[in-house]
């Protein structure tokens, strides 16, 4: 037989902390608070508590989701591999293109404020400067495909380092900013922040929750690494539980600092980095440059494991021979899928730099975390159904199995696919466009290789499994 090339990936590399580390470093405190809270001001002004609150509730039962359907089986392709076998083929591949799109597209957005962020810290003017941004965004987006490419190991290492630091410094300013909001608020705080009543009717509320998903998305990559974890079926869904968890606290924390603190123009005014404008106010003369500095390295990591998430998709799916088997080529040193690695890196590179050119900053971030939230919304609510299916024989079995496997995740992916629903009327046509269009050209490549009789569209259902696999106690999921 021919040889193909492919290989394991580098198999019990990863612990516990490790998946944690790489779960909020994925869903990146710093850069998501920066990138995004002038979008969600702009959707739902002072009520962002509230949209990030109750987001995060059904976020929690699509954590809860991967973290089952993760121990049924490990697998590269996480959402890909276990919404085929729960529901069907079709709708697998369907979660395992949303995460290759949505991925593809913020590689291309993250590395703008990568570059802007980067220049920022030495010349406020330099930030502002397209070129200079391209080239320094392009720099860090290359830094990091090399890294992911060289190996698991050293990229966690990096991680670490990144997001340690990046922790750190977020923690030090969450008490800061709650000292601050207690005696130099600009406005007084208000418990009606968490509530629904500031809203504009459903619609307003949906638009904000799309935003929302966009802040936390980004923790499930410990699942895409599972394979090369250690106690592959339970590390990495703890991981993305408590990657959730402290993300959650943190976004809480910021948010209503920003309310606390800015005014809704100097949002406005300052989109592309409003954790920096945030901090010169809590801590005039270093505040501000230190958490720019933690975003610098927030989104630095974040390009990392988004694409970690990305070349593991695109292995799994290279190795059930739903994409070019290329895809699932491994260095024989590395241990890592080269090939998608090189592709992937080259691709986003050459969309990153014509984007570039192409509108402001403000536009091309809100069309995008737009455009993300709408694919974010598909393969997060297909997990929340897969996992309701795979084990509904279980579910009667406890009170924490029908709560915990059953309940919690459906309600998470009701919500997920009642948002995408909801804001599509009121999108612009270019993140529609950016959003819709990228999915449908997913339909080519699985034609082909439905109609080339991959495996893949020929498996079984996957059963319910049982023993000690859904345990009745839910704090085995987080203990």
């Amino acid at each position: 037989m021919q040889d193909t090339g492919v290989k394991s990936l580098d198999a019990n590399v990863l612990g516990r902390f490790d998946a944690i580390i790489m779960a909020i470093a994925g869903s990146a405190p710093a850069y998501s608070l920066a990138a995004s809270t002038a979008v969600l001001v702009g959707a739902v002004g002072l009520m962002g508590p509230a949209a990030l609150l109750w987001c995060g509730i059904p976020m929690f039962g699509i954590a809860f989701a991967f973290s089952y359907l993760g121990r049924t089986q490990a697998n590269a392709g996480a959402s890909y591999a276990w919404v085929g076998r729960a529901i069907h083929p079709f709708f697998g591949y369907i979660a395992g293109w949303a995460l290759l799109v949505s991925a593809t597209i913020f590689m291309v957005a993250g590395s703008l404020p990568a570059g802007s962020v980067t220049l920022g810290l030495f010349n406020a003017a330099w930030a502002n400067n397209t070129l200079l941004v391209t080239i320094v965004g392009a720099l860090w987006f290359a830094m990091m495909a090399i890294m992911v490419m060289i190996g698991i190991r050293i990229t966690a290492r990096v991680q670490w380092i990144m997001s340690s630091i990046e922790i750190a410094i977020l923690l030090v300013f969450a008490m800061l900013a709650i000292v601050h909001a207690a005696t130099g608020g600009k406005v007084p705080f208000s418990w009606s922040w968490f509530g629904f009543g500031g809203f504009h009717g459903l619609s307003g509320f949906a638009s904000g929750a799309l935003v929302a998903a966009f802040y936390y998305w980004g923790w499930d990559v410990s699942a895409n690494l599972n394979e090369e974890t250690k106690d592959s079926l339970k590390t990495p869904g703890r991981g993305g539980l408590w990657g959730v968890l402290i993300v959650f606290l943190l976004f809480q924390v910021f948010t209503v600092a920003t309310n606390v603190t800015l005014p809704a123009k100097v949002v406005s005014a300052n989109s592309a980095n409003v954790l920096s404008v945030l901090g010169q106010a809590i801590w005039p003369g270093l505040g501000g440059r230190l958490l720019t500095f933690a975003v610098m390295l927030s989104t630095i990591a974040t390009l990392e494991t988004t694409l970690l998430q990305v070349t593991r998709s695109l292995f799994a799916m290279g190795r059930d021979r739903t994409l070019p088997m290329g895809f699932a080529r491994v260095h024989p040193v590395w241990r890592t899928p080269w090939v998608a690695s090189v592709v992937v890196g080259l691709v986003s590179l050459l969309l990153f730099v014509s984007s570039n050119f192409v509108g402001s900053v403000s536009t091309v971030m809100t069309d995008a975390i737009n455009a993300i939230g709408l694919q974010i919304a598909i393969y997060y609510g297909l997990a929340g159904v897969a996992v309701v299916l795979t084990y509904r024989h279980l579910l009667l079995r406890s009170v924490g199995n029908f709560v915990f496997v059953g309940l919690w995740p459906f309600v998470g992916a009701v919500f997920m696919f009642w948002v995408l629903f909801e804001v599509v009327g009121s999108l612009s046509g270019t993140t529609l466009w950016v959003g819709f269009g990228s999915m449908i050209l997913g339909f080519i490549p699985m034609a082909i290789y439905w109609i080339r009789g991959s495996a893949y569209f020929r498996q079984p259902a996957l059963a319910a499994v049982s023993g000690g696999a859904a345990p009745d106690e839910p704090d085995a999921m987080i203990g």
